[in-house]
């Protein structure tokens, strides 16, 4: 076997949950060689680093050998080697990190404690004392 569809591979390798998946990268422009986007038909072969954008990073592969059925987890490292670099990591931890600091004092939903306080003090203010008339 000297060449592969990359969507087949992709999707062989268990980058992507579905071919369907790896062609629709492939055709957003999401997959690329050699900084180039690739359509899900391009032949890829042994050698190629592929790279694929899965925001908010790029993941590079290296392509070690080439296969079009799906395989289990164990057998993927014999097919590729992953090379993406280590500030591209850096880069997913600081976002999952920041999801959560971003977020100022009375915007958006409140916390939990932030609801129970509500509630507190609603259930506690006696609304029939108030005399409207």
């Amino acid at each position: 076997m000297e060449e592969v569809r990359i969507d087949k591979w992709l999707w062989a390798v268990r980058i992507f949950k579905t071919r369907t998946a790896a062609s629709e990268a492939c055709k957003k422009g999401r997959v690329q060689i050699q900084n180039v986007s690739v359509k899900p038909s391009r032949a890829i072969r042994v050698g190629e680093i592929i790279d694929v954008r899965k925001p908010p990073i790029t993941f590079s592969f290296k392509v070690r050998a080439l296969s079009d059925k799906r395989m289990g987890a164990k057998l993927v490292p014999d097919f590729m080697e992953n090379v993406t670099s280590p500030d591209q990591y850096e880069l997913l931890e600081l976002s999952k990190i920041s999801g959560f600091v971003d977020r100022q004092r009375g915007t958006g939903r409140p916390t939990k404690k932030e609801r129970r306080d509500l509630e507190l003090f609603t259930d506690t203010f006696d609304f029939e004392e108030l005399d409207f008339e």
